[in-house]
């Protein structure tokens, strides 16, 4: 199975707890939890573009959303507007799973 390597320190992820997942539109990174840190602390702007999308964060944000999906793609509620809120907060679950699967399931416990 090939290895996660952080793209700060170019070291290798060993453990998940050590593990941080990020977005930023439709890029994803790992990265080592402290390696995350100073990334943050280097960017100059105002907002963070990066979304971690791990940790208990991401998972309750992730089931939010899946919620929030199934329900407007599912049922007639606020018509075509309901249909679109649904595939954006897809988005956003899709990324979520594709994470998951790339990189999360690839890091041993």
């Amino acid at each position: 199975m090939k290895m996660v390597i952080c793209p700060y320190c170019k070291k290798p992820i060993e453990k998940r707890d050590q593990l941080v997942t990020v977005s930023n539109l439709f890029r994803i990174r790992p990265y080592h939890y402290v390696c995350y840190q100073k990334v943050e602390q280097e960017t100059k702007t105002i907002w963070s573009f990066w979304t971690p999308l791990n940790g208990m964060v991401g998972n309750i944000r992730f089931i939010i959303l899946l919620s929030l999906a199934l329900w407007f793609l599912l049922t007639d509620s606020l018509g075509l507007g309901g249909e679109l809120i649904g595939v954006i907060s897809l988005y956003n679950v899709m990324i979520h799973m594709t994470s998951f699967f790339l990189y999360e399931k690839k890091v041993p416990k």
